[in-house]
C-alpha cells in the first residue's frame, strides 16, 4: 500500500515470523472460539505464505494477515485484528495492504471464507468490495461438534483501481 494512501496515525506492516508467535498466538486464542493452532501458523510460514503483522510501538500485536498466493489470485486465509483495537480501521487497512500487493502481482482476484455468523467481518468484507459468490456447507468448527458454513468471498482485483477510495475507511 502506498505509504501516502494510508491512513494517518496507523503504524506500518512488515512480515510475521516464527519469533513473532509469542505475541501473535494469545492475540489469535482472544479473538477466535476456534483458533489457528501454532502449527497452522508455522505450516503458513514455511510455505512462504504473505503475511503482514502490525504492532504498536512496545511491540504488541494490533493485526495480522496470512495469505495464500496463487496463480493469478490470492487467498487470503487469516485476517485478524486484536479485539481491543477492533473499529480502528486496521482490518480496512490490512485489506488494502494485501489487495494493492495482489494486484502487483497481476492477480485478478482476492478470495476469503467467512463464517455467516461474523457479521461484523462480513461488512468490513462488503464495504472493501468484496462479493459474496457461494456456501461451502460445515466449512468451520463450531461449538459442541457442530460445524458452521463459510460464506465464500471474491473481491475482482481488475475492477478496483487502488486503495485511494477507501483509504480513510
Amino acid at each position: 500500500m502506498n505509504a501516502l494512501l494510508r491512513p494517518a496515525g496507523l503504524p506500518p506492516t512488515r512480515p510475521m515470523v516464527v519469533a513473532d508467535l509469542d505475541v501473535v498466538m494469545p492475540v489469535e486464542t482472544s479473538a477466535y472460539s476456534h483458533p489457528w493452532t501454532r502449527g497452522n501458523f508455522i505450516d503458513s510460514l514455511a510455505a512462504g505464505y504473505r503475511t503482514l503483522l502490525q504492532c504498536d510501538t512496545e511491540g504488541g500485536v494490533l493485526a495480522y494477515s496470512v495469505a495464500l498466493p496463487g496463480f493469478e489470485e490470492t487467498h487470503l486465509l487469516n485476517l485478524t485484528v486484536a479485539p481491543v483495537h477492533q473499529g480502528q480501521g486496521l482490518g480496512s487497512a490490512l485489506l488494502a495492504e494485501l489487495a494493492d500487493w495482489a494486484r502487483a502481482q497481476g492477480d485478478a482476484a482476492l478470495w476469503l471464507e467467512v463464517r455467516p455468523s461474523n457479521v461484523r467481518a462480513r461488512t468490513l468484507y462488503q464495504r472493501r468490495g468484496f462479493v459474496e459468490v457461494g456456501l461451502r456447507r460445515h466449512y468451520y468448527p463450531a461449538d459442541k461438534g457442530q460445524r458452521e458454513d463459510a460464506v465464500v468471498m471474491r473481491l475482482d482485483l481488475q475492477a478496483v483501481t487502488g486503495s485511494a477510495d477507501h483509504a480513510l475507511e
